[in-house]
């Protein structure tokens, strides 16, 4: 029997973080970070909210699941994120050992592929997964933000 928690369902869980952020103005970028298939930390941009240019949904997420294992490697955890991770976040993973990174749509300004930024050599990395709901709902936040000013 396949296994219902696989990366398209935790990366839906992602998206529904990427649509609370929607929902307070946020940049829509939601996180969940997953170890044995259980959701140990989930989060959204909250920069606006906080006044904290650090506070992306990979670093909410990063600092909810070391508080949770009660360490600061997050060694056979997954992070299922919408959008690429900015250079930021990708120092900060690559710090926290992460085993695995899924996200959706690329950053193709400021994602860490284009700016060359490393990830921990034992770092597994998807792309492109449900890229479309999460850029979709991106193009909506800055098309309504535009309209609005």
């Amino acid at each position: 029997m396949k296994n219902p928690f696989d990366d398209t369902y935790f990366m839906k869980k992602a998206l529904l973080e990427a649509e609370a952020a929607y929902d307070k103005g946020e940049i829509p970028v939601g996180a969940v970070i997953v170890i044995n298939d259980r959701i140990i930390a989930r989060s959204h941009n909250l920069t606006e909210l906080l006044n904290d240019v650090t506070a992306h949904a990979e670093m909410q997420a990063i600092t909810a699941a070391a508080n949770f294992l009660g360490g600061k490697y997050l060694t056979n955890c997954t992070l299922y994120v919408t959008l690429e991770p900015c250079q930021m976040c990708a120092g900060a993973l690559y710090w926290s050992q992460i085993s695995k990174i899924v996200f959706g749509a690329r950053d193709e300004q400021r994602g860490f592929k284009t700016l060359g930024t490393r990830l921990h050599p034992k770092t597994e990395v998807v792309s492109g997964l449900l890229a479309e709901e999460a850029s979709s709902l991106m193009k909506r936040f800055f098309l309504e933000k535009r309209n609005l000013n």
